[in-house]
């Protein structure tokens, strides 16, 4: 692979399905050539697209990771994990799981607190995004122009671990809300349900 092909993977991981155009300005290159690389990568597997219907015109062709892809961004020694969740259920039970769970996310909440530090809901969220991309979660977040924020992660690298437990997922949801309070915070796209990442709306308390 070289630097074209693997930004093109980076692109579709962060940013979802697009187009050989919209690839191509982000590129600094024409669409031929972003098509090109595109056929190359399909050749190996590593994408796929669907044709999707924008208003009247023709389909735009859309470009996406496949599961071979996705394998290559990392995920957190997924088989030793699942391993060891399946070895909590059988010996602790779902309750034993439910105390791991909370145990973990008492922990990182005591980490991120120690980095949140700013009042301003703005700073914690900058540094909430911060510290989530250093562990892999490739994050980031704006402002919308009706004064709430969205924060997203193109990437989640205990994937594994989630698929097999949800009350991960719920747990770091409602690690967010405690973080980021009085602000209001919701799961609105998720990446376990077939969205390309997971992505919260927060609204600022009024």
């Amino acid at each position: 692979m070289n630097a074209s092909t693997d930004k093109i993977l980076f692109l579709l991981k962060s940013h979802g399905p697009q187009s050989a155009a919209e690839l191509g300005e982000q590129l600094q290159m024409t669409s031929m050539g972003a098509r090109q690389h595109l056929m190359t990568l399909e050749a190996d597997g590593w994408v796929s697209f669907n044709d999707e219907a924008r208003g009247r015109g023709r389909p735009v062709r859309l470009w996406h990771l496949t599961e071979q892809a996705w394998q290559r961004f990392p995920d957190s020694h997924s088989e030793l994990t699942l391993q060891l969740i399946d070895n909590i259920q059988q010996l602790f039970g779902e309750v034993g799981m439910e105390r791991l769970i909370a145990q973990r996310e008492q922990q990182q909440l005591a980490r991120y607190q120690a980095e949140l530090t700013q009042p301003a809901l703005a700073d914690r969220l900058a540094a909430l995004t911060a510290q989530r991309t250093r562990e892999g979660y490739m994050a980031d977040f704006r402002q919308e122009e009706d004064g709430s924020w969205l924060l997203w992660e193109s990437h989640c690298p205990i994937c594994a671990a989630a698929r097999a437990c949800r009350g991960f997922c719920r747990s770091e949801l409602e690690m967010f809300r405690r973080l980021l309070a009085p602000a209001g915070v919701e799961r609105e796209q998720y990446l376990l349900e077939g969205d390309h990442r997971c992505l919260y709306r927060i609204r600022p308390q009024p």
